[in-house]
């Protein structure tokens, strides 16, 4: 299935292609402040919509994920990484997803505070 997503204001819109079967609610110092259930799909799948220009980028910690938001409008619709096999991987906030229906989406928690 596709995707379109956004951020508040659209000034960052793309599509992204796959099946969401599951989302993750990380609770490391980030995601715990920012409040976003992720969808990680190969990057290849992702297809960003609206000029790079108008993110700006933030990393932390081991500075391995690009953790990317809007310059206007504050929200975070996705970042960026490599999973353990060295696969580049978009990951999704799919609460800025179109028409999603949020209680359908099983949520796994991630002790990303331990990690």
């Amino acid at each position: 299935m596709k995707y379109k997503a956004s951020c508040h204001c659209g000034a960052i819109a793309f599509e992204v292609e796959g099946e969401i079967k599951a989302a993750l609610a990380c609770n490391c110092s980030l995601c715990q402040r920012k409040g976003s259930l992720l969808w990680f799909t190969p990057l290849a799948a992702f297809k960003l919509l609206t000029p790079a220009s108008a993110l700006s980028t933030y990393t932390f910690n081991k500075h391995v994920i690009k953790h990317h938001f809007c310059k206007t409008c504050g929200i975070h619709p996705y970042g960026e990484g490599v999973d353990p096999k060295g696969n580049s991987m978009a990951a999704i906030n799919i609460r800025c997803i179109e028409d999603i229906d949020l209680e359908s989406i099983p949520v796994q928690h991630y002790d990303g505070k331990s990690a």
